[in-house]
């Protein structure tokens, strides 16, 4: 706080593994420049996948408009939101400006 935070969750077979922090190189509470190992990348080659998560200090945990349109390398890949307002975690897929909800689920 009070800037959005960043980092990688690390998933295999559909389970959240680890989370990796990043740092907002954008230094923002509107929008996030995810900066991270880059040898994290490499984690996708050894049957991983990698999700984005970012926070929204003040807003609702859906994605802005800054979050499609800035959608980048992580197009097609999960995408998780976390309200701090209202604690609410939610988790999405952006593909070609569309936006689709993914069910998260607790062990």
């Amino acid at each position: 706080m009070p800037n959005e935070a960043c980092g990688l969750v690390v998933v295999r077979g559909g389970e959240a593994i680890r989370y990796e922090r990043g740092r907002n190189a954008a230094a923002s509470p509107y929008r996030f420049e995810l900066e991270v190992d880059p040898e994290l990348w490499f984690l996708e080659d050894e049957g991983y996948e990698l999700a984005v998560f970012h926070s929204h200090p003040s807003t609702a945990a859906r994605p802005s408009r800054t979050d499609v349109e800035r959608i980048g390398l992580w197009e097609r890949r999960p995408f998780l939101i976390l309200s701090v307002s209202s604690g609410e975690l939610a988790g999405f897929r952006i593909s070609g400006g569309s936006v689709r909800k993914e069910p998260l689920t607790r062990p």
